[in-house]
């Protein structure tokens, strides 16, 4: 059975803003468009499986980035 993450994401306007330009920017690296949309679907309250499943990453990948964000922000 899945568990639930700790980790609930609530973003402020500006943080949303910020990830949704990040995510969206054809130049930003791999890497930070990753983990600007885990963030951003980790807000929309989806588990760490589902948002694996749509980004094509492992839950292990996704759970660290979601903690990362939760724990230091952008």
């Amino acid at each position: 059975m899945a568990r639930e993450s700790p980790f609930i994401i609530v973003l402020t306007s500006e943080e949303q803003d910020k990830l949704e330009a990040i995510a969206r920017k054809y130049t930003s690296p791999y890497c930070d468009v990753m983990r600007a949309k885990i963030a951003l679907l980790a807000a929309e309250g989806l588990e760490n499986r589902e948002i694996g499943q749509q980004l094509d990453l492992p839950r292990q990948i996704v759970s660290k980035w979601r903690k990362r964000f939760f724990l230091e922000r952008l």
